[in-house]
């Protein structure tokens, strides 16, 4: 290369040439080359004594040794020699250990004695900082006294400016007149200019503007600009108050922190009145790196509590609810409230038509199929003036909850029975939750204006359920009514009035309100709606309750009459509007104070049920779990979806669903809700090969297009009769068929015979009935079964045949068994196969 001018490159002889380029100043470079010596790699050669190559000229070469040397002798040195150069590098070794142990403790020391040095560093600038802040402490108290002697000093008399313009003209008068100039007259400017100096004295601050700014006083004033009237009062505020202390900082004030089980930072920081950065901190010091969104365990929340100078209370979960405890009313605080009447009885025996009648509406009407599926409230004003609230409630057996829902917030019952259909299941229901609720009964023998129509038999059936009437020697009322004809309605308004009376029914109205809620649904364009009976207090339009695991705020409340009221005292039924979600009827509603408080009650009550739902599944056993996928293996199951229109009906369905089927075959809910059919429906319909049945409801247009696509059968219904008749049909269907056995014959052996290529064969007398080949046999001995089978062959003769008659001979031999014996008898029948359906 041109680098090397010609030069041998450098090396040690033996090597492998290489290049190396060299960096110089100004950018300059030069590539050198150059050669590695390779290291030398010994080998010995085996057979050598000291494991060395012959010839190699090491100290094992016997040319080389020195005289007098043994082979052991040698070896000796040599493993001496090894042992002596690894002692040297575990040395070497251990001197590096020691070294870098000494210069870490020497750097421990540096970094201690760095530390002690800032801390001093820290603790003198404390010491500066502090002393300047007495001494600033110091000085500010001097002016302030200092400033509060000068206030208190009179302040020194300023003579009266002179104008020079009123001057001069003085002095123009003067010579005009003959007055002389030497005392001028004081005009009434110069006068007020006094007096505004006399009243500027008394304020000591010779350096504030009294009254008006003239051009003279504003040309000739020392000191250039001075500070405006609101900068020197606020000053003097600010004074006022350092002085009064005001400025110093608020001592901590120690608070009582409620403390639940588990408690998100944020709320834990809201309750000390602290900001949620600074808990945050204290936690990170304490090694739990979380955020203010975060929920962490009352103990640790106890210790940031302390940390922060505060007090712990410990609180159960349970006490949210509190703050709804029952209020004990005052007897000066009742006043009379309308009685709430609830009609049942059986179903089709009039009480919708009853109260249309008492109402002069039309309800039964709008009902499907003229039955009542939903429970009704109404407020009826009698031509008297009284005010009476109605429950109506319906008759059918799917609606037992519901009745014993209206039961349980009712205060009379008016049980309604047929004349011509006395005494029927649903009545006695009726009785049962009348007697269950303890509330007084009221009997309505309905039309009884049909011809075939038979009170006193109404009132005799009524014995057998221990209802006696006035008329057999009882205590309970009972009229005669007839909604058609209008007959005996007022008598019935009279004993409704009169057992109100007796019953002294009062509320406190001013109080917050309590209800129950008879009904609730999912309204489109209203959002979720529940029919409540304030039983006390007064719910009042913007009222924020709880009701169940819902809270909300009244928006809207809806009479019966659907207009819209802006309260609604006890016993008045309502549509309540402004819910989170749609409520269990049943549920009592309550009135709070605040939202937070609504918030945290609906939140408890919702993780107390889904504790509750999880404990029951966790209480299930391996074994348990076992045994019923087991019991379940042989269940047939017919899956469906149920959308209804309001919460009473889905669970009407839902408890009517249960209790069709056997251990065969039952109905199996996967879901039931309330509202439209949805395309998520119809997704989990598809999924679980289920129909959706709809109760008064319909599926919107992505749902139909949904269940068109995907082949989901939807079937609407409005009448609950028809819908558990279909379901039960449906679930019929799921059943085995029921296999009957028909005897036809019977057969005596009296021979056996053994043909070849078939074995053994019974000569027979048919005795009774008929032989048929296609039939099933058992062959008897002694009136005992010892085989069940099948006929291989049924001769007459030599001649294969289908059957043989009754008192002639035939050859009979059996599929697979040949121990048959003369005087055996043969059993024929048929089998046939019915359809089952369920009760």
């Amino acid at each position: 290369m041109s680098d090397t001018d010609g030069k041998k490159p450098l090396g040690l002889g033996g090597g492998r040439p290489g290049q190396v380029k060299q960096s110089f100043s100004h950018g300059r470079t030069k590539t050198v080359q150059v050669e590695t010596k390779r290291k030398r790699v010994v080998v010995p050669k085996p057979g050598t004594p000291s494991g060395k190559p012959a010839g190699s000229g090491g100290s094992g070469d016997p040319s080389r040794r020195p005289a007098g040397i043994s082979d052991a002798e040698m070896e000796r040195r040599l493993a001496a020699l090894r042992a002596a150069k690894a002692r040297e590098v575990e040395e070497a070794a251990q001197r590096a250990a020691d070294e870098a142990e000494r210069e870490r403790e020497r750097e421990e020391r540096r970094r201690e004695i760095e530390q002690k040095e800032r801390d001093e560093r820290e603790h003198q600038e404390a010491l500066r900082l502090k002393a300047e802040e007495e001494a600033r402490k110091l000085r500010e108290a001097e002016i302030r006294a200092q400033k509060k002697e000068e206030v208190r000093k009179p302040a020194p008399a300023r003579p009266a400016a002179v104008d020079p313009a009123a001057a001069q003209a003085a002095e123009a008068r003067a010579a005009t007149k003959g007055v002389a100039a030497a005392g001028p007259r004081k005009t009434d400017r110069e006068r007020e200019a006094q007096d505004r100096d006399s009243r500027g004295k008394g304020k000591g601050d010779d350096n504030r503007r009294s009254g008006k700014l003239s051009l003279n006083e504003a040309l000739n004033s020392e000191g250039g600009r001075t500070r405006s009237l609101a900068a020197m009062k606020r000053k003097q505020d600010k004074a006022r108050q350092k002085a009064m202390g005001y400025g110093a900082s608020a001592e901590k004030q120690v608070r009582d922190v409620q403390l639940p089980e588990t408690i998100v930072v944020q709320e834990l920081a809201n309750r000390m009145k602290e900001r949620a950065a600074d808990v945050v901190k204290a936690l990170m010091k304490m090694g739990m790196m979380v955020s203010m969104n975060q929920p962490i365990d009352a103990d640790t929340a106890e210790l940031v509590i302390e940390e922060f100078g505060h007090r712990a209370v410990r609180v159960s979960d349970a006490d949210v609810e509190q703050v709804i405890d029952t209020v004990q009313d005052a007897a000066s605080d009742l006043r009379p409230r309308p009685p709430i009447v609830t009609i049942m009885g059986h179903v089709d025996h009039g009480k919708t038509s009853l109260l249309d009648a008492i109402r002069k509406t039309s309800v039964v009407s709008g009902e499907a199929g003229g039955i009542t599926q939903h429970i009704g409230a109404y407020q009826v004003t009698t031509e008297r003036g009284s005010v009476l609230t109605f429950l109506d409630t319906p008759g059918h057996a799917a609606f037992t909850s519901m009745r014993a829902r209206g039961a349980q917030v009712t205060d009379i019952v008016v049980l309604v029975v047929a004349a011509d259909d006395a005494v029927m299941p649903q009545t006695v229901e009726a009785i049962n939750h009348a007697k269950a609720a303890g509330v007084p009964m009221i009997v309505a023998i309905n039309k009884v204006d049909k011809p075939d129509a038979n009170a006193q038999k109404v009132r005799t059936d009524l014995l057998q359920h221990e209802v006696v009437v006035e008329q057999m020697g009882g205590e309970v009322l009972d009229v005669e009514v007839s909604a058609k004809t209008g007959k005996g309605l007022d008598d019935l308004l009279e004993n409704i009035a009169l057992q109100s009376e007796i019953l002294d029914l009062k509320a406190n109205p001013d109080r917050a309100a309590m209800g129950a809620v008879i009904e609730a649904k999912l309204d489109v364009g209203r959002g979720p709606v529940a029919t409540v009976l304030v039983q006390h207090g007064t719910l009042k339009r913007g009222d924020i309750f709880v009701v169940g695991e819902q809270w909300g705020k009244v928006r809207a409340l809806i009479n019966d009459k659907g207009d819209r009221v802006d309260e609604a005292g006890p016993s008045v039924p309502v549509e309540v509007l402004g819910l989170n979600g749609t409520p269990e009827a049943g549920d009592v509603l309550n009135v709070v104070e605040t939202e937070a408080q609504a918030r945290e009650i609906a939140a408890y009550r919702e993780q107390a049920a889904k504790d509750k739902r999880a404990a029951a599944g966790a209480a299930t056993t391996l074994e348990q779990l076992m045994a019923r996928a087991k019991a379940d293996k042989d269940v047939s199951e017919l899956p469906i979806l149920v959308k209804a229109d309001v919460q009473g009906s889905a669970e009407a369905i839902v408890q009517a669903m249960e209790k069709i089927g056997n251990d065969e075959v039952r109905v199996r809910v996967l879901h039931s809700g309330v509202g439209a059919i949805t395309e998520s429906d119809i997704g989990l319909a598809e999924a679980s090969g289920a129909p959706v049945i709809g109760f008064n409801v319909r599926a919107n247009a992505p749902a139909r297009a949904a269940a068109n696509q995907k082949g989901v059968e939807i079937r609407y219904y409005s009448i609950i009769y028809d819908l558990v008749n279909d379901i039960r049909d449906a679930a019929s269907g799921l059943l085995k068929k029921e296999v009957r056995e028909n005897f036809i014959g019977y057969a005596e052996i009296k021979e056996v015979f053994k043909v070849s290529n078939v074995g053994k064969v019974a000569g027979c007398l048919v005795t009774e009935g008929i032989a048929r080949r296609s039939a099933g046999v058992r062959l008897l001995r002694d009136n005992v079964v010892i085989h069940e089978g099948t006929l291989k062959t049924l001769k007459r003769f030599k001649d294969e045949v289908k059957e043989v008659q009754s008192g002639q001979e035939c050859g009979m031999a059996f599929e697979a068994y040949d121990d048959i014996r003369p005087g055996d008898v043969i059993e024929i029948f048929e089998r046939e196969e019915v359809e089952r359906k369920l009760a």
